[in-house]
């Protein structure tokens, strides 16, 4: 697997420890977006793209995200321990929609978008500087490829 593009655009809110999303791809072919870049206490980390687990109501059936009191179909009140605990005991809130499936390439993403993320930040301290565009979702696929894709 080769990374072949990384593309970071910064954050600008300077108390929050997120820092920039990136767009990553792999051998020209494949792109994986919203992976962040995060100020933890050792440097900076990537976190892979997630998304919110949900669960469904046990009176009516209605999807839910797991911090919900009450459910959005019917206003039944829902069990505030519902999410399944992760090995430190916490909560598991997001599940990873993409992710290395171990340590060395983890580590190979995160030291390209890092460093991809810190040559970003130097040239946004340059004159002149214009942010990274990402490209649009692909809403505007031709009618003729989009029932083939």
């Amino acid at each position: 697997m080769e990374i072949t593009e990384v593309r970071v655009k910064l954050i600008n809110n300077k108390d929050e420890r997120l820092k920039a999303f990136c767009s990553m791809t792999i051998d020209n072919d494949f792109v994986i977006r919203d992976i962040k870049v995060i100020m933890g206490t050792n440097g900076y980390f990537v976190a892979m793209p997630s998304r919110k687990m949900s669960d469904h109501c046990p009176k009516c059936g209605g999807k839910n995200h797991l911090r919900a009191r009450f459910c959005n179909n019917c206003g039944a009140s829902l069990s505030e321990d519902r999410a399944k605990k992760d090995m430190k005991g916490r909560m598991k809130l997001h599940a990873d929609i993409a992710h290395p499936i171990n340590a060395l390439c983890r580590q190979s993403i995160q030291d390209k978008i890092v460093k991809a993320f810190e040559e970003e930040l130097e040239r946004s301290t340059q004159p002149g500087y214009k942010p990274v565009e990402f490209d649009e979702p692909d809403d505007d696929v031709p009618e003729d490829t989009a029932e083939h894709s």
